[in-house]
C-alpha cells in the first residue's frame, strides 16, 4: 500500500482489520466482487487477495484520482496496480453508481461491499438509493460501519468528534468534514428492506488496533476551528456546536484515544 511510506504501522492495522472481516465473509476464489467507496483501497486488496487470480474485484469511488493527502486515490491505486493483485483489480474513480450511464448486467456480481465508507453519504435518502441500485447486480451484501453505540467511556471522543461533524454537515450540506451522515447500526437496518436486501446476519468488529479515533477528533478539531464552516450554520446551532468542541477537547487524550466499536450487517 502506497500509505505505508508515510505510516507504516497504521496501514498494517487498518489492513489487519479488514483481513478480519474478510476471513469471516463467504468470498470463494474466483468471485466477483463490487466495492462501493474503495478509498485508498485498504479494502479493495484485501478482498482481490480473497478473489484469487481468477477472481475480479470493480472497486468504485465517486472522488477524483486526486483525492486525498499524503497519498492520493490515483497514487494508492497505481500502487496496487503495479503489484501481484493488479490484474484483479478495476478501479473506477469519479464514478457515483447512481448515475443512470453507470450500468452493469443483473447478477453480475457475487459480492457487494460497503466498508467503512457509509457515513461518507450525503445523506440516508442517497445510501438508500445506492443500495436498491445495486441490489439486482450482486446476490450478497457485505456491510461494516462504526457503531455510534460506545462500549466504554474512553470511546466517547470518538463519538462526539463523529456526531460534531454530522451536525455541521446536516445545518450546511456542502461536504466540509471527514464525516457526513453518521448514523446508527438501527437506522442502516430500518433502511434496508425498502432496498430489496434483507438481513441475515452480523454481529460486532474489533477496532482495537485502529487510529480512526484520534484522526476523526483531529479532523472535528479542524473543522469547528475554521470560522468559516460555522459562518453558515444557526446561531443556536452555533452555539450548541461550539459547547460540544469545549467537551470534547476536554475529554480528549492527546492521541492514543480509543476507537468506536464497528459493526457488520451482512444480507441477501
Amino acid at each position: 500500500m502506497a500509505a505505508a511510506g508515510h505510516s507504516p504501522d497504521s496501514q498494517l492495522s487498518q489492513t489487519r482489520h479488514r483481513a478480519a472481516l474478510v476471513a469471516g465473509w463467504d468470498i470463494a476464489p474466483g468471485s466477483a466482487v463490487l466495492e462501493l467507496g474503495c478509498g485508498q483501497g485498504d479494502m479493495t486488496a484485501v478482498l482481490a487477495e480473497a478473489a484469487g487470480p481468477g477472481g475480479r474485484v470493480v472497486a468504485v469511488d465517486v472522488a477524483e484520482p486526486s483525492y486525498g493527502t499524503p497519498v492520493t486515490l490515483g497514487e494508492s491505486a497505481a500502487r496496487l496496480a503495479a503489484g501481484p493483485l493488479g490484474p484483479r483489480i478495476d478501479f473506477r474513480f469519479g464514478t457515483d453508481v447512481l448515475d443512470p450511464a453507470v450500468d452493469f448486467p443483473e447478477g453480475a456480481f457475487d459480492h457487494v461491499v460497503l466498508a467503512h465508507c457509509s457515513w461518507y453519504f450525503a445523506s440516508p435518502g442517497q445510501l438508500r438509493d445506492t443500495l436498491a441500485r445495486v441490489r439486482p447486480w450482486a446476490r450478497r451484501l457485505w456491510f461494516t460501519e462504526w457503531d455510534l453505540t460506545p462500549r466504554s467511556g474512553d470511546q466517547l471522543a470518538h463519538l462526539l468528534a463523529v456526531l460534531i461533524q454530522g451536525q455541521i454537515e446536516a445545518a450546511d450540506p456542502r461536504g466540509r468534514g471527514n464525516v457526513r451522515t453518521p448514523f446508527s447500526r438501527e437506522a442502516l437496518l430500518r433502511l434496508l428492506p425498502g432496498t430489496g436486501w434483507s438481513a441475515d446476519g452480523g454481529g460486532p468488529a474489533d477496532t482495537g488496533e485502529l487510529q480512526d479515533g484520534d484522526w476523526e477528533i483531529g479532523a472535528c478539531l479542524d473543522l469547528a476551528g475554521t470560522p468559516e464552516s460555522l459562518a453558515p450554520l444557526p446561531e443556536a446551532m452555533r452555539q450548541l456546536v461550539l459547547s460540544q468542541v469545549d467537551v470534547l477537547r476536554a475529554v480528549a487524550e492527546p492521541r492514543g484515544n480509543r476507537a468506536l466499536p464497528a459493526y457488520v450487517v451482512t444480507a441477501r
